[in-house]
Protein backbone atom coordinates (compact mmCIF):
# COMPACT_ATOMS: atom_id res chain seq x y z
CA UNK A 1 0.00 0.00 0.00
CA UNK A 2 1.26 3.36 -1.12
CA UNK A 3 0.08 5.24 1.91
CA UNK A 4 -1.62 3.19 4.33
CA UNK A 5 -3.90 4.13 7.63
CA UNK A 6 -1.80 3.93 10.76
CA UNK A 7 -3.77 1.35 12.80
CA UNK A 8 -3.96 1.25 16.95
CA UNK A 9 -5.18 -1.67 18.36
CA UNK A 10 -5.96 -2.56 21.18
CA UNK A 11 -6.45 -5.73 23.00
CA UNK A 12 -3.57 -8.51 22.29
CA UNK A 13 -5.22 -11.48 23.66
CA UNK A 14 -5.74 -15.48 22.09
CA UNK A 15 -7.48 -12.84 18.49
CA UNK A 16 -6.28 -9.80 18.77
CA UNK A 17 -2.36 -10.85 18.73
CA UNK A 18 -2.74 -12.87 15.41
CA UNK A 19 -5.15 -10.70 13.91
CA UNK A 20 -2.12 -7.30 14.72
CA UNK A 21 -0.12 -9.27 13.35
CA UNK A 22 -1.70 -10.00 9.98
CA UNK A 23 -2.17 -6.17 9.79
CA UNK A 24 1.38 -5.96 9.51
CA UNK A 25 2.17 -8.71 7.75
CA UNK A 26 -0.41 -6.68 5.28
CA UNK A 27 1.38 -3.47 4.81
CA UNK A 28 -0.31 -1.46 8.08
CA UNK A 29 1.42 0.42 10.37
CA UNK A 30 -0.24 -1.06 13.70
CA UNK A 31 0.36 0.27 17.04
CA UNK A 32 -1.07 -1.69 20.19
CA UNK A 33 -1.73 -1.11 23.70
CA UNK A 34 -2.22 -4.33 26.10
CA UNK A 35 -2.26 -4.84 29.88
CA UNK A 36 0.35 -7.60 29.40
CA UNK A 37 3.86 -7.03 28.50
CA UNK A 38 4.69 -10.00 26.91
CA UNK A 39 1.96 -9.70 24.49
CA UNK A 40 3.79 -6.09 23.90
CA UNK A 41 7.20 -7.67 23.09
CA UNK A 42 5.30 -10.08 20.71
CA UNK A 43 3.76 -7.10 18.67
CA UNK A 44 7.43 -5.66 18.73
CA UNK A 45 9.03 -8.53 17.38
CA UNK A 46 6.64 -8.89 14.59
CA UNK A 47 7.10 -5.35 13.73
CA UNK A 48 4.21 -3.78 15.47
CA UNK A 49 4.65 -0.56 17.77
CA UNK A 50 3.64 -0.61 21.43
CA UNK A 51 2.07 2.70 23.23
CA UNK A 52 2.11 3.10 27.04
CA UNK A 53 -2.05 3.68 27.27
CA UNK A 54 -5.43 3.81 25.70
CA UNK A 55 -5.12 7.16 25.13
CA UNK A 56 -1.06 7.07 23.32
CA UNK A 57 -2.22 4.60 21.22
CA UNK A 58 -5.01 5.95 19.37
CA UNK A 59 -4.46 10.17 19.43
CA UNK A 60 -2.89 9.72 16.33
CA UNK A 61 -4.45 6.50 14.46
CA UNK A 62 -6.54 6.76 11.50
CA UNK A 63 -8.26 3.46 12.38
CA UNK A 64 -8.44 1.93 16.16
CA UNK A 65 -9.73 -1.94 16.65
CA UNK A 66 -10.51 -3.12 19.89
CA UNK A 67 -10.87 -7.09 20.18
CA UNK A 68 -11.34 -7.32 23.88
CA UNK A 69 -13.22 -9.81 26.02
CA UNK A 70 -16.72 -8.33 26.97
CA UNK A 71 -18.66 -5.05 26.96
CA UNK A 72 -17.55 -3.83 30.34
CA UNK A 73 -13.79 -3.91 28.83
CA UNK A 74 -15.10 -1.92 25.64
CA UNK A 75 -16.77 0.65 28.46
CA UNK A 76 -13.71 0.85 30.33
CA UNK A 77 -11.06 1.33 27.06
CA UNK A 78 -13.81 3.74 25.32
CA UNK A 79 -15.08 6.12 28.13
CA UNK A 80 -13.29 8.52 30.40
CA UNK A 81 -10.32 10.88 30.68
CA UNK A 82 -7.48 8.34 29.02
CA UNK A 83 -10.41 6.41 26.64
CA UNK A 84 -10.38 6.02 22.97
CA UNK A 85 -13.89 8.54 22.68
CA UNK A 86 -11.58 11.64 24.63
CA UNK A 87 -8.01 10.74 22.90
CA UNK A 88 -9.19 9.86 19.95
CA UNK A 89 -9.02 12.09 16.33
CA UNK A 90 -12.11 13.58 15.00
CA UNK A 91 -13.34 11.80 11.53
CA UNK A 92 -10.91 8.38 12.96
CA UNK A 93 -12.99 4.91 12.05
CA UNK A 94 -13.51 3.05 15.53
CA UNK A 95 -13.81 -0.85 14.44
CA UNK A 96 -14.86 -3.17 17.86
CA UNK A 97 -14.62 -6.55 16.90
CA UNK A 98 -14.73 -7.77 20.36
CA UNK A 99 -18.47 -9.96 21.39
CA UNK A 100 -20.45 -7.84 23.25
CA UNK A 101 -24.37 -6.60 23.68
CA UNK A 102 -25.95 -4.96 20.53
CA UNK A 103 -26.38 -2.63 22.96
CA UNK A 104 -23.53 -1.53 24.00
CA UNK A 105 -22.60 -1.26 20.39
CA UNK A 106 -25.26 0.99 19.53
CA UNK A 107 -24.26 3.45 22.34
CA UNK A 108 -21.04 3.40 21.29
CA UNK A 109 -21.91 4.03 18.22
CA UNK A 110 -23.93 6.73 19.38
CA UNK A 111 -21.52 8.30 21.85
CA UNK A 112 -18.84 8.76 19.58
CA UNK A 113 -20.70 10.39 17.11
CA UNK A 114 -20.78 13.19 19.39
CA UNK A 115 -17.07 13.93 19.30
CA UNK A 116 -16.85 13.19 15.49
CA UNK A 117 -15.54 9.62 15.41
CA UNK A 118 -16.94 6.76 13.10
CA UNK A 119 -18.08 3.38 14.59
CA UNK A 120 -18.32 -0.15 13.08
CA UNK A 121 -19.66 -3.29 15.09
CA UNK A 122 -17.67 -6.13 13.44
CA UNK A 123 -16.89 -9.22 15.56
CA UNK A 124 -15.65 -12.22 14.55
CA UNK A 125 -16.26 -15.90 13.80
CA UNK A 126 -13.33 -18.47 13.33
CA UNK A 127 -11.22 -19.00 16.91
CA UNK A 128 -7.84 -18.59 16.92
CA UNK A 129 -7.00 -21.03 14.11
CA UNK A 130 -9.18 -18.32 11.75
CA UNK A 131 -7.28 -15.70 13.43
CA UNK A 132 -3.76 -16.86 12.57
CA UNK A 133 -4.95 -18.03 9.00
CA UNK A 134 -6.56 -15.20 8.20
CA UNK A 135 -9.79 -16.41 7.16
CA UNK A 136 -12.27 -15.14 9.54
CA UNK A 137 -15.92 -14.84 9.26
CA UNK A 138 -16.49 -10.96 9.93
CA UNK A 139 -20.20 -9.66 10.54
CA UNK A 140 -20.32 -5.84 10.61
CA UNK A 141 -22.59 -3.55 11.31
CA UNK A 142 -22.69 0.37 10.74
CA UNK A 143 -22.59 3.03 8.13
CA UNK A 144 -22.09 1.21 4.29
CA UNK A 145 -19.38 4.56 3.60
CA UNK A 146 -17.77 2.93 6.90
CA UNK A 147 -17.57 -0.88 5.68
CA UNK A 148 -16.35 0.37 2.28
CA UNK A 149 -13.34 1.88 3.38
CA UNK A 150 -12.78 -0.79 6.25
CA UNK A 151 -13.00 -3.48 3.69
CA UNK A 152 -9.06 -3.38 3.18
CA UNK A 153 -8.37 -3.87 6.06
CA UNK A 154 -11.25 -6.71 7.05
CA UNK A 155 -9.71 -8.42 4.11
CA UNK A 156 -6.30 -8.60 5.58
CA UNK A 157 -8.17 -10.54 8.67
CA UNK A 158 -10.64 -12.45 6.63
CA UNK A 159 -12.57 -14.63 4.22
CA UNK A 160 -16.18 -14.07 5.06
CA UNK A 161 -16.82 -10.29 5.73
CA UNK A 162 -20.47 -9.31 5.39
CA UNK A 163 -22.23 -5.47 6.04
CA UNK A 164 -24.93 -6.93 8.25
CA UNK A 165 -27.27 -3.75 8.53
CA UNK A 166 -27.02 -0.50 11.09
CA UNK A 167 -25.34 -0.62 14.24
CA UNK A 168 -25.23 -3.34 16.51
CA UNK A 169 -26.45 -6.09 13.78
CA UNK A 170 -22.87 -7.15 13.69
CA UNK A 171 -23.35 -8.37 17.41
CA UNK A 172 -26.45 -9.84 16.99
CA UNK A 173 -25.63 -11.68 14.02
CA UNK A 174 -22.26 -13.12 16.33
CA UNK A 175 -24.58 -13.81 18.94
CA UNK A 176 -26.71 -16.19 16.19
CA UNK A 177 -23.06 -17.60 15.63
CA UNK A 178 -22.56 -18.65 18.92
CA UNK A 179 -25.90 -19.96 19.53
CA UNK A 180 -25.45 -22.10 16.73
CA UNK A 181 -21.59 -22.70 17.62
CA UNK A 182 -22.09 -24.19 21.23
CA UNK A 183 -25.31 -26.20 20.00
CA UNK A 184 -23.45 -27.91 17.64
CA UNK A 185 -20.52 -28.63 19.63
CA UNK A 186 -22.58 -30.34 22.27
CA UNK A 187 -24.06 -32.08 19.93
CA UNK A 188 -20.78 -33.12 18.43
CA UNK A 189 -19.60 -34.28 22.11
CA UNK A 190 -22.77 -36.41 22.61
CA UNK A 191 -21.61 -38.05 19.53
CA UNK A 192 -18.51 -38.68 20.82
CA UNK A 193 -19.43 -40.54 24.43
CA UNK A 194 -22.39 -42.51 21.98
CA UNK A 195 -19.61 -43.84 19.55
CA UNK A 196 -17.09 -44.26 22.00
CA UNK A 197 -19.51 -46.29 24.52
CA UNK A 198 -20.72 -48.42 21.32
CA UNK A 199 -17.24 -49.60 20.48
CA UNK A 200 -17.28 -47.81 17.38
CA UNK A 201 -13.55 -46.56 15.98
CA UNK A 202 -14.11 -43.09 16.51
CA UNK A 203 -11.60 -41.65 14.25
CA UNK A 204 -12.98 -43.44 11.26
CA UNK A 205 -16.55 -42.46 12.57
CA UNK A 206 -16.07 -38.86 12.57
CA UNK A 207 -14.35 -38.92 9.41
CA UNK A 208 -17.34 -40.82 7.82
CA UNK A 209 -19.94 -38.01 9.59
CA UNK A 210 -17.98 -34.84 8.46
CA UNK A 211 -18.15 -36.17 4.97
CA UNK A 212 -22.15 -35.83 4.69
CA UNK A 213 -25.19 -34.01 6.08
CA UNK A 214 -23.74 -33.71 9.87
CA UNK A 215 -20.30 -32.82 8.59
CA UNK A 216 -19.47 -28.96 10.05
CA UNK A 217 -16.90 -26.58 10.29
CA UNK A 218 -17.28 -27.49 14.20
CA UNK A 219 -16.59 -30.93 13.48
CA UNK A 220 -13.84 -30.07 11.13
CA UNK A 221 -12.17 -27.94 13.81
CA UNK A 222 -12.76 -29.49 16.96
CA UNK A 223 -11.99 -33.40 15.90
CA UNK A 224 -8.53 -33.58 17.05
CA UNK A 225 -9.69 -31.75 20.33
CA UNK A 226 -12.45 -34.78 20.49
CA UNK A 227 -10.12 -37.23 19.80
CA UNK A 228 -6.90 -36.33 21.84
CA UNK A 229 -8.76 -34.86 24.85
CA UNK A 230 -6.83 -31.93 23.74
CA UNK A 231 -8.75 -28.89 25.40
CA UNK A 232 -6.18 -26.08 25.18
CA UNK A 233 -8.34 -23.10 24.91
CA UNK A 234 -8.84 -21.93 20.94
CA UNK A 235 -11.99 -20.06 22.43
CA UNK A 236 -12.77 -20.67 26.48
CA UNK A 237 -15.81 -21.63 28.11
CA UNK A 238 -15.80 -18.39 29.92
CA UNK A 239 -16.22 -16.42 26.73
CA UNK A 240 -18.58 -18.82 25.21
CA UNK A 241 -20.48 -18.62 28.69
CA UNK A 242 -20.61 -14.80 28.25
CA UNK A 243 -21.78 -15.51 24.44
CA UNK A 244 -24.73 -17.49 25.18
CA UNK A 245 -25.65 -14.81 28.06
CA UNK A 246 -25.55 -12.05 25.68
CA UNK A 247 -27.79 -14.46 22.83
CA UNK A 248 -30.35 -15.17 25.61
CA UNK A 249 -30.89 -11.89 26.65
CA UNK A 250 -30.98 -10.37 23.78
CA UNK A 251 -33.78 -13.23 22.36
CA UNK A 252 -35.59 -11.65 25.29
CA UNK A 253 -35.83 -8.80 24.69
CA UNK A 254 -37.39 -9.60 20.90
CA UNK A 255 -39.55 -12.37 22.33
CA UNK A 256 -37.45 -15.07 20.11
CA UNK A 257 -37.40 -18.70 21.77
CA UNK A 258 -34.75 -20.56 22.31
CA UNK A 259 -35.12 -23.71 23.93
CA UNK A 260 -32.34 -25.92 22.64
CA UNK A 261 -30.21 -22.66 22.93
CA UNK A 262 -31.16 -22.41 26.30
CA UNK A 263 -30.22 -25.97 27.98
CA UNK A 264 -27.12 -25.41 26.26
CA UNK A 265 -26.46 -22.17 27.67
CA UNK A 266 -26.85 -24.37 31.49
CA UNK A 267 -23.98 -26.74 30.27
CA UNK A 268 -22.39 -24.55 29.41
CA UNK A 269 -22.54 -22.87 32.65
CA UNK A 270 -22.34 -25.90 34.72
CA UNK A 271 -19.11 -27.02 32.86
CA UNK A 272 -17.95 -23.56 34.49
CA UNK A 273 -19.02 -24.34 37.53
CA UNK A 274 -17.07 -27.32 37.80
CA UNK A 275 -13.94 -24.85 37.61
CA UNK A 276 -13.29 -25.76 33.66
CA UNK A 277 -14.21 -22.10 32.26
CA UNK A 278 -10.53 -21.61 31.23
CA UNK A 279 -10.61 -24.32 28.88
CA UNK A 280 -11.57 -24.63 25.30
CA UNK A 281 -15.57 -24.33 24.51
CA UNK A 282 -14.88 -27.73 23.05
CA UNK A 283 -14.38 -29.09 26.46
CA UNK A 284 -18.16 -29.48 26.59
CA UNK A 285 -17.14 -33.42 25.88
CA UNK A 286 -16.27 -33.51 29.79
CA UNK A 287 -20.01 -32.51 30.64
CA UNK A 288 -21.25 -35.06 28.43
CA UNK A 289 -18.84 -37.75 30.18
CA UNK A 290 -19.79 -36.49 33.27
CA UNK A 291 -23.27 -36.70 33.21
CA UNK A 292 -22.50 -40.53 31.60
CA UNK A 293 -20.92 -42.03 34.56
CA UNK A 294 -17.26 -41.12 33.64
CA UNK A 295 -14.59 -40.19 35.96
CA UNK A 296 -12.95 -36.97 34.31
Amino acid sequence: MSNPPKIAWIGLGIMGSPMSENLIKAGYPVTGFTLEQPKLDRLAAAGGAVAGSVAEAVRDADVIVTMVPASPQVEAIAYGEDGILENARRGALLIDMSSITPRTSVDLARNAAEKGIRVLDAPVSGGEAGAVEAVLSIMVGGERADFDEARPLFDALGRTIVLCGPHGSGQTVKAANQLIVAVNIQACAEAVVFLEKSGVDLTAALDVLNGGLAGSTVLTRKKDNFLNRDFKPGFRIDLHHKDMGIVTDAARAVGAALPVGAVVAQLVASLRAQGDGGLDHSALLRSVERLSGEQV
